[in-house]
């Protein structure tokens, strides 16, 4: 069994994050070398099909977020 989302977990999520939502992460990353921290934000550009956020940060970063992993909120 492998650890990826269904196809119907990924459609959610899709819907959940259309492209140009802005989100802000609410906790450090399990990450050693990711530079993001708590307040953090960032525009969604997209879900993939193994179910990450595909994200622009505001810092310029481009780290993709794992939904089930990483605790951050949407903003208006």
């Amino acid at each position: 069994m492998n650890n990826f989302p269904s196809h119907v977990e990924v459609l959610r999520l899709r819907a959940k994050y259309p492209p140009g939502t802005r989100i802000e992460l609410t906790a450090l990353l399990d990450d050693p070398y990711a530079a993001l921290k708590p307040g953090d934000r960032a525009t969604v550009r997209g879900v993939d099909d193994a179910g990450t956020i595909m994200c622009r940060w505001d810092c310029g970063s481009t780290l993709n977020i794992i939904p089930s992993l990483d605790n951050f909120i949407i903003i208006l």
